[in-house]
């Protein structure tokens, strides 16, 4: 073999050496590109499902507040139709004489409203008096409002205290 030819044989045995090493390295790359891949595949659906779960539990814990806001609302109306059916019915029995509405009370004789000291009538220092009907409907008026005011009031401390924890723990703590 010449020199010339020696040359060639070595030229070509280094390029193909040359790509046959670009080959396995463009082999090597291209599986580890593509494990890469695969690690960021598994990195996002890790990353979704949790993402997943977070909205689901807070969808869900929504749920469970919303619901508990609708039990307390139903409980504090059904309360509040209790107390002023109870009222309706008082009201009823009043104006249809089944019973009296007597407010219990007391006077003293020297106060000047007896009309005189000496009288056989005294009402003494305990003793009822019987309203007129107006009054009386008037008492009844003013304790359904009393009754509809308890109950928001009962309802907002129920909320208060069950949905506002920061609000409930600073309760009492006045600086």
């Amino acid at each position: 073999m010449t020199p010339g030819q020696i040359l060639v044989v070595i030229l070509l045995a280094m390029a193909i050496s040359a790509g046959g090493t670009w080959q396995v390295q463009e082999w090597r790359m291209g599986k580890m590109l593509a494990e890469q891949a695969g690690l960021h595949q598994d990195d996002l659906a890790a990353f979704s499902n949790a993402a997943s779960t977070q909205t689901r539990q807070a969808l869900e814990k929504q749920q469970a507040a919303e619901q508990a806001r609708a039990d307390l609302d139903a409980k504090a109306t059904k309360e509040k139709v209790n107390d002023l059916a109870e009222n309706e019915r008082l009201r009823r029995a009043a104006d249809d004489s089944a019973r009296r509405l007597r407010i219990a009370g007391g006077c003293r004789a020297n106060t000047g409203y007896l009309s005189s000291p000496t009288s056989t009538t005294s009402l003494g220092n305990a003793g009822t008096v019987e309203l007129a009907p107006t009054a009386g409907r008037t008492v009844f008026d003013i304790r359904a409002g009393i009754i509809a005011d308890q109950a928001a009031l009962r309802a907002l401390q129920r909320h208060v205290l069950e949905f506002c924890p920061q609000a409930s723990n600073d309760v009492g703590k006045a600086e």
